[in-house]
């Protein structure tokens, strides 16, 4: 949790962004949450259902725009403390580094990952929550799947613009894709 409080809602008026998402690339983070056992093993992946850019509802990470001078670790703790709430207790390190760089295109045959609205270079990370996470406005539900369950074919399923193939890097990432 912040001890400040963010009075930056937009950097860009909804016209402006649109001209600037047609002109360059966007900087983003995506934030796969995980609960871990006492060794540090990830036990459990947490993700969101809410509508997507593209209209549909489905499983998601968190995600969001990095705004401008705000630093990555700023902007992780924003997007995890809006989509699971203020007690939701990010573990995120001084200086984070992601796991993976996931590029999002208007065509999902580009690269697998999909937004509709523009070309987003997207930092990924796993983040360990050790508090109570309880989904806010922005999303309509949070649920906590095994490793097994997150890549399963019915989750699976149920998750658009590429964030199956994202859970599945980031289990591997620490371990766990079974």
């Amino acid at each position: 949790m912040t001890d400040r409080t963010d009075t930056r809602t937009n950097w860009l008026d909804p016209r402006q962004l649109d001209a600037v998402r047609d002109q360059v690339p966007l900087v983003y983070v995506d934030a796969v949450p995980v609960r871990t056992d006492d060794m540090g093993n990830v036990t459990h992946v947490g993700m969101l259902l809410r509508q997507t850019p593209d209209g549909s509802i489905s499983r998601t990470v968190v995600s969001g725009r990095v705004l401008l001078n705000e630093r990555i670790r700023e902007a992780l703790l924003r997007h995890l403390e809006k989509d699971l709430g203020p007690l939701a207790l990010p573990k995120i390190p001084p200086e984070p580094a992601p796991f993976t760089v996931v590029e999002y295109f208007p065509d999902p045959a580009v690269s697998g990952f999909h937004d509709p609205r523009q070309h987003a270079v997207s930092l990924a990370f796993v983040v360990p929550v050790s508090g109570d996470c309880q989904p806010t406005q922005a999303a309509l539900d949070l649920a906590w799947y095994s490793p097994a369950e997150a890549v399963s074919e019915s989750v699976r399923r149920e998750m658009t613009s590429g964030h199956d193939r994202l859970i599945r890097l980031a289990l591997a990432s620490v371990g766990v894709l079974p």
